[in-house]
């Protein structure tokens, strides 16, 4: 079931069922947290407290043409847009892409609208930050962003336990260090970069890769952690950054 309560001016984090549950598919079991598997560009699918959370499914055009496009069935679908490449309607499950506050099936979330340019949304519009509570742990997903986080988006989103953020530049998207600012404002647990190219960008593409962001958080630990990781609800305070292939 489905609610919806309009926009916010306020996030109101809501109580989670925090048991141990199963988690099949991509991981193995685990008592609590989350399973993160990573589909290439800004789509994620993380699993945890008896809820599937997918991040912008993408059509393999642009920078994603190379990329299997995550045809896949979850609870919730959170996009940035309904650009072709962070908002395509293809996998299965409830697609938000409004801002607004909902609950489905005891999964409370809240979008809201930033510029998804440096123009002040002149050129590519509004696109949707999310927040919500999984499993015991706190995530914002600023994946189709390029504009400064305003006084106003920095309350709505908290400390994040896990911030996933783009980092390719371009036209859309943060920059490295626009990137890194960001997260040095939050202070998340946990960064999992997105949307950005590994080795030569496919014609048209304008993304670079993520070592720019990398250069910008020199003091931050890095660890390559492939298609898939998992996350405890017992995170250290300090900032990590976990990279996803």
């Amino acid at each position: 079931m489905l609610v919806c309560f309009g926009s916010l001016s306020r996030f109101y984090s809501f109580p989670m069922l925090t048991s141990a549950l199963m988690l099949v598919g991509f991981l193995p079991s685990f008592a609590g947290g989350v399973a993160i598997r990573s589909y290439g560009h800004g789509s994620l699918l993380i699993k945890g407290g008896r809820h599937s959370v997918l991040l912008n499914p993408f059509r393999a055009v642009g920078c994603a043409s190379p990329l299997k496009e995550p045809r896949v069935r979850a609870k919730v679908i959170l996009a940035s847009s309904e650009l072709a490449d962070e908002g395509a309607r293809i996998a299965r499950g409830k697609f938000l892409v409004q801002p607004g506050s909902y609950r489905i099936g005891g999964l409370s979330l809240e979008g809201f609208s930033a510029p998804h340019d440096r123009l002040g949304g002149r050129r590519f519009g509004q696109a949707t930050l999310w927040s919500w509570k999984q499993s015991g742990l706190n995530f914002a997903h600023l994946g189709g962003a390029a504009a400064k986080l305003t006084g106003e988006d920095k309350v709505l989103l908290g400390r994040p336990d896990v911030l996933i953020i783009a980092v390719g530049g371009g036209s859309k998207v943060y920059t490295g260090a626009e990137a890194a600012s960001i997260v040095k404002e939050l202070q998340p647990k946990v960064v999992i970069p997105v949307q950005y190219v590994r080795g030569t960008p496919p014609k048209g593409c304008d993304l670079g890769g993520v070592q720019p962001f990398l250069d910008a958080m020199p003091d931050t630990p890095v660890k390559n952690v492939g298609k898939t990781f998992s996350l405890s609800r017992q995170l250290g305070e300090k900032t990590m950054i976990r990279l996803m292939y």
